[in-house]
């Protein structure tokens, strides 16, 4: 059974708009954003692009506003045991919508609807196109751009990577990068960057007679003290006593 509380499409806000239910809501909470918006996601504020939806389920954190201007998008508040919702694959964290206008005009018929049979019949059909969104989100637009950047981390991990550069090269907003980066690879921009620093460090301590401050530099650490504490805490042992491993 489904039963639509409250609803509405278009809404529009200010700049200093913000949502905020700490212990959320005793309902489901659907949202497409038509602008973008700033999402509270696993403890970071983070910037989304237009078009994003968040499916929040009962008493979950409820966090998210403005990014520009304004502030606009479809909502529906709603109570429901139908396994379509209860079982909904991702819950809570933003998604890119596959068709922004076909999921607004059902939005727009979910506020008119009374028919408890007929809404319920609008909100699967709702949440099944917005599950494409989240289906064809695993080969996002920017899913290439991703594979190549990581490529070029590999390939030159001593280079002074930043994510800000990162971003700004992808033309995306910090937060949003590092949103997709960990999405995609399960992993962080930068800690991905030191794991293959620390990798290419292995190698030279392996492979080469060179002293321990110029494997440093060679894997873009400005100071060798650094390099020690970062190897040490990643590999668990020294880089000195790493390189009296026997060769494999």
């Amino acid at each position: 059974m489904t039963e639509i509380h409250y609803a509405g499409y278009d809404a529009l806000h200010q700049s200093n708009f913000t949502y905020d239910i700490p212990e959320g809501m005793d309902n489901y909470l659907l949202i497409v954003t038509t602008t973008p918006a700033v999402f509270y996601v696993d403890g970071e504020i983070i910037e989304f692009p237009a078009h994003m939806a968040v499916l929040y389920p009962p008493h979950k954190k409820i966090w998210y506003g403005a990014s520009g201007d304004t502030y606009g998008n479809h909502w529906l508040r709603f109570s429901s045991d139908e396994s379509f919702v209860t079982n909904f694959p991702k819950q809570g964290i933003p998604f890119p919508v596959a068709d922004p206008e076909y999921c607004r005009s059902l939005f727009e018929l979910l506020t008119w609807e009374e028919s408890s049979l007929i809404t319920t019949q609008l909100l699967r059909i709702l949440l099944n196109k917005l599950h494409e969104g989240l289906s064809n989100a695993q080969v996002s637009d920017h899913t290439h751009e991703l594979l190549a950047l990581r490529r070029r981390i590999s390939s030159a991990p001593e280079f002074p990577w930043n994510v800000s550069d990162m971003a700004e090269e992808l033309h995306l907003s910090t937060g949003y990068l590092q949103f997709l980066y960990k999405q995609q690879f399960d992993i962080s921009c930068m800690d991905d960057v030191i794991n293959f620093r620390l990798l290419k460090a292995r190698d030279y301590l392996l492979y080469t007679t060179q002293s321990i401050a110029e494997i440093a530099e060679l894997c873009g650490y400005n100071n060798t003290e650094h390099f020690c504490r970062q190897f040490r805490k990643n590999v668990g042992v020294s880089p000195g006593q790493y390189r009296k491993k026997p060769l494999p």
